[in-house]
């Protein structure tokens, strides 16, 4: 029997077309100016739209910052925690998921605007009435776990016995603390360098790739 020919992929609408290039028109100038000092007009200029072209596609400026945050967080997903968005699929082994850590750490350190877009509103979104309030409860509490998940395959391996939920909350907080650090005084902090010294101490070597 001949096999059948493996699917095409789905080619996007215009509408989806359009709308992924507001998005990417979105982070680069969020990432290169901040939240704050970009105008939805800014962002339809970028991408070649109108204004009333853009509105067409997103009510808001809020609206529109989730689907960045949220698209910033699936790409970042599907490396280091494919099996969350893709039940069924094969974790990569933990020493390749604590290396793209380490690598979206770095890559961070190229990435200003958005680091501080995510520090700012991480803060603000503690606010049940906050539009990314529920965002950010649902990013730290997949975090939170799939960390926990990864760091108790890498303490057995080393047979380091602590707990890999504690460790895992400590982690995060580390990470946010250096990236408000960072965004401070940034020629004094090396983000990764910091996280891969936090590891050691527990007997985990982390290395970039």
């Amino acid at each position: 029997m001949t096999d059948l020919a493996p699917e095409a992929p789905r080619r996007l609408s215009k509408g989806e077309r359009t709308r992924a290039r507001i998005i990417g028109s979105a982070t680069e100038l969020f990432a290169r100016s901040g939240y704050l000092a970009v105008s939805l007009r800014d962002i339809a200029a970028h991408a070649g739209l109108t204004h009333a072209g853009l509105l067409h596609h997103f009510p808001g400026k809020e609206a529109l910052l989730l689907d960045v945050l949220s698209l910033r967080d699936e790409l970042d997903g599907r490396r280091l925690f494919p099996a969350v968005l893709a039940p069924g699929t094969p974790e990569p082994e933990p020493a390749e998921r604590l290396r793209v850590l380490l690598d979206v750490v770095t890559r961070n350190a190229g990435t200003p605007g958005l680091v501080a877009l995510y520090a700012k509103l991480s803060a603000e979104a503690s606010d049940p009435e906050h539009p990314a309030h529920l965002y950010f409860v649902r990013r730290y509490q997949i975090l939170r776990r799939e960390l926990t998940g990864l760091l108790a395959e890498l303490f057995a391996a080393a047979d380091v016995r602590e707990d890999p939920a504690a460790v895992a909350q400590q982690l995060l907080a580390l990470m946010d603390g250096l990236q408000t650090q960072w965004l401070l005084e940034p020629d004094a902090v090396d983000m990764a360098e910091q996280v891969r010294a936090f590891l050691r101490r527990y007997g985990v070597r982390a290395e970039l790739g």
